[in-house]
């Protein structure tokens, strides 16, 4: 099981990392800041992928960081909340319409999030029972 959770961090900091440079085109592409210019600026986008280096860094010893896992589960729900309230307030096909990348960034981002709070939850509340 430790080598599971152990992928699993590694995939979320990898899925960070990867959709955040392919999707913004390595912090060009315009899109993406245009439609929520605060929470994905340039700025909050590398923050994201500072995020996922954290995430692979403790990848073999999570269980030494049980609080900091904790962190990274409601750092992921605050995400996954924010996305929420955004997708109910705009329309991603507009964005599809102007630039496919920033369509596929705004309309998969926040179910990574809440998938990933989901996972970094499940590992604080095992580690938790130890």
């Amino acid at each position: 099981m430790k080598n599971t959770i152990t992928k699993g961090f590694i995939l979320s900091g990898i899925s960070n990392i990867v959709a955040v440079l392919l999707l913004s085109r390595f912090f060009t592409n315009e899109f993406i800041p245009k439609y929520d210019n605060v929470v994905m600026s340039n700025f909050g986008l590398l923050m994201i992928v500072v995020w996922g280096f954290a995430y692979i860094s403790v990848a073999k010893d999570y269980a030494k960081v049980k609080w900091l896992v904790a962190v990274f589960a409601v750092e992921k729900l605050i995400y996954g909340i924010i996305w929420i309230i955004w997708r109910l307030e705009n329309d991603v096909s507009a964005i599809f319409n102007e630039d496919m990348m920033a369509g596929i960034f705004y309309a998969i981002y926040g179910l990574n999030d809440l998938l990933f709070f989901l996972f970094f939850t499940y590992v604080f509340v095992k580690l938790s029972k130890k």
